[in-house]
């Protein structure tokens, strides 16, 4: 426009108001021409949604059968120590109140995932009122898991470290009030995942997930600083103390019997934020996306694959806590086999397979002969 604007200027006097009109019509063509290309321009330029379709079919193939293998095995392990605690050991200490309410948080998030497993492979089926409650469940389970493994190394600090001290307050009835207050703790966390959550058509797709009233990015913030801090730094932080105390008091105190129960929940401890913190860093990544730190799609969709990789990691680790009891846990292992000499089912499947079995196990009453002074789980 500024060239034709210099060519206007050096014509002759008596020709201006013809070229005037002129050029006033050719600047009104232009500047159509001018918008119509500057449009293309800024829409070639702008950004064009990030297709999420190999996240889809890759969740579709994996998460399904995993779901499944977790919801197995963490269903199975998690009850029997249950049956253990109830039956055999009766809560006798702050310890078998701490390991119970351990399993039954694992055992929260294994009842959720059949809901997921089949969100997976189809769409969300079961309304808005199940999306909310399996939601919240499942994130209650999450934080007063982390809350009773902290608790757990909070108790053997004290039997521990103080030794005097603890005679008084390691008793079943301060682990039942302390657990209450974390399951008021964790259902309280967990109240915006109750309340946001819906059920509802997303581009002729039925999801569940959460829709915050206002400004997404400030909910979005809050509900992700609210997992890293209270599943990741606070715990992180508390664990620390405690078993650096501890660890420095064993130096100069030896106590094999007080060493093997620090092993077993110092091993949950550590699988715990093995399993978990790669999740927690996960979701801290994708609040960098929602914020608009992170823009690439490639890197948006390398986020979407390893949270779900790092969710599974996370839940493996509801299977892993039976585990540790059994290869670290004496008496687990021998109040497994009463259990089993007591259960008709596999007796009868021998018999009808013509195979006799004998158990050489204790008396259960030997089990109950413990110190209530360091009763240690088990």
């Amino acid at each position: 426009m500024l060239e034709l604007i210099d060519i206007f200027i050096f014509f002759p006097s008596q020709e201006l108001e013809k070229k005037k009109m002129s050029s006033s019509s050719t600047e009104s063509s232009e500047a159509e021409i001018s918008t119509l290309y500057e449009y293309y321009d800024n829409y070639n330029d702008a950004p064009k949604p990030c297709s999420k379709e190999s996240v889809k079919r890759f969740a579709a193939s994996f998460l399904p059968v995993l779901y499944t293998l977790v919801f197995l095995v963490g269903l199975m392990g998690n009850t029997l120590v249950i049956v253990v605690l109830l039956k055999y050991k009766r809560l006798k200490s702050m310890t078998d109140v701490y390991l119970l309410n351990l399993a039954i948080s694992d055992l929260l998030f294994v009842l959720s995932l059949p809901f997921w497993s089949y969100f997976t492979i189809d769409q969300w089926v079961f309304g808005t009122a199940l999306c909310k409650i399996i939601s919240w469940i499942y994130l209650v389970g999450f934080y007063s898991g982390i809350f009773f493994i902290m608790l757990m190394s909070i108790d053997r600090y004290l039997a521990i470290v103080r030794a005097v001290f603890s005679l008084k307050a390691r008793t079943a009835f301060h682990g039942l009030i302390t657990s209450l207050v974390v399951w008021l703790v964790a259902l309280t966390a967990s109240v915006p995942e109750l309340v946001f959550r819906e059920s509802f058509n997303e581009h002729n797709y039925t999801t569940c997930k959460p829709r915050y009233p206002g400004n997404f990015t400030t909910w979005k913030i809050f509900s992700t600083l609210e997992i890293n801090i209270l599943g990741l730094l606070i715990p992180f932080i508390v664990m620390t103390f405690c078993y650096s105390m501890i660890i420095k008091t064993l130096v100069h105190c030896r106590n094999e019997k007080k060493n093997k129960a620090v092993r077993m929940i110092f091993a949950v401890m550590i699988v715990f934020f093995f399993f978990w913190t790669p999740y927690n860093m996960v979701i801290f990544l994708q609040l960098l996306e929602v914020t608009g730190v992170i823009r690439d799609c490639q890197m948006s969709r390398n986020l979407d694959y390893a949270l779900q990789v790092t969710e599974i990691l996370g839940l493996l680790h509801c299977c892993l806590n039976p585990v540790i009891y059994f290869f670290m846990g004496e008496k687990f292992k021998k109040y497994l086999k009463i259990l089993f000499k007591s259960w008709q089912l596999p007796g009868d499947i021998c018999k009808w397979c013509g195979v006799h079995i004998t158990y050489h196990t204790e008396s259960t009453s030997s089990f109950h002969t413990q110190s209530t002074g360091d009763q240690d789980g088990l």
